[in-house]
């Protein structure tokens, strides 16, 4: 460790082709692929690729069926994908991808504006998806979102986002993800609850999801490696957002997680390069200006110019 009580290396899960691309206006097929390229080409090895929900909901991965059609092009790289119910995780594993993410909001407004039904009824099918997901050599990351604070109910009460944890844990997740869905958390608080889902769920793996709504996303980041965190999600570009939370903007950004970790000695497997050439990539597809500060400025042996568009 050194002297900031940093690890050797973090994990990485790239979320631009769900998380980042749910908010946006349908981007073609085509396009997706060539992101997907240019993602695979940066070293990164877990990607959430899509997400198998209503398309009347999501319209922007309504073509996740075709999506992953094409997933065997790169077979160095572990593909996942969201679900919100057991009839997504049927189509998910139909589809090919076996890996499953099931949200679960830890807030009851939120659940019912995300899920249809409030919290206890979403936990209660956690089961249910582990075992299609397990029948079919996957795995099932359960995601708590709004973990910490609700964009209808204010803060989240941490016994609910421990009722939730000792759910996925009782019912047989493999892995649990913290959702900062509207980017309002700080480091204090994540190290608390952290601390908490730990001693709740001592044999899972947890890893943190953070938005950067408010500009606290990379402290986060760092306050949870700080505290033992290895699974981190980011996206390309620092797009993203919820459609059921309103006021939530973008994740952290990939390049800016992978650029102070290697700069602090902590390995990412991730080129710096590589990422900025994905995300001029994935700012063609979109079709504006990436949020990226670190895209907008360039790395450091390679500034970059104005956005061309």
């Amino acid at each position: 460790m050194s002297a900031l009580d940093l690890p050797d290396r973090i994990d990485i899960r790239e979320v631009g082709l769900r998380d980042g691309l749910q908010l946006e206006a349908p981007v073609p097929t085509d396009a997706k692929l060539a992101m997907l390229a240019a993602l695979a080409a940066t070293g990164v090895r877990r990607i959430e690729v899509t997400s198998f929900v209503s398309a009347r909901a999501v319209p922007a991965l309504a073509d996740a069926d075709e999506v992953a059609k094409h997933l065997d092009r790169w077979p160095d790289v572990r593909f996942s994908a969201l679900v919100a119910n057991v009839r997504g995780a049927v189509r998910a594993i139909d589809a090919g991808v076996a890996d499953l993410e099931y949200v679960v909001s830890a807030a009851d407004s939120h659940s019912r504006a995300n899920a249809g039904r409030p919290t206890a009824e979403a936990a209660a099918v956690i089961d249910e998806i582990a075992a299609l997901a397990h029948g079919a050599g996957g795995s099932l990351e359960v995601i708590i979102a709004t973990a910490w604070d609700c964009p209808f109910d204010g803060p989240t009460d941490p016994t609910r986002t421990l009722d939730v944890v000792r759910a996925a844990l009782a019912q047989g997740a493999d892995q649990l993800c913290l959702g900062d869905t509207i980017g309002t958390v700080t480091p204090r608080r994540v190290l608390a609850l952290l601390d908490a889902v730990r001693a709740a769920a001592p044999g899972l793996e947890v890893g943190v999801h953070f938005h950067d709504t408010r500009g606290t996303g990379q402290a986060n980041a760092l306050a949870a490696v700080q505290h033992g965190v290895r699974q981190l999600d980011a996206s390309v570009g620092g797009l993203g957002g919820c459609p059921f939370a309103p006021g939530a903007s973008g994740n952290i950004a990939t390049e800016e997680l992978v650029y102070w970790a290697e700069d602090s000695g902590v390995a990412t497997g991730l080129d710096l390069d590589a990422l900025l050439a994905a995300a001029a990539v994935t700012e063609k597809a979109i079709g504006h200006e990436l949020p990226s500060s670190l895209y907008r400025a360039g790395g450091r042996s390679r500034p970059r110019g104005p956005y061309p568009g």
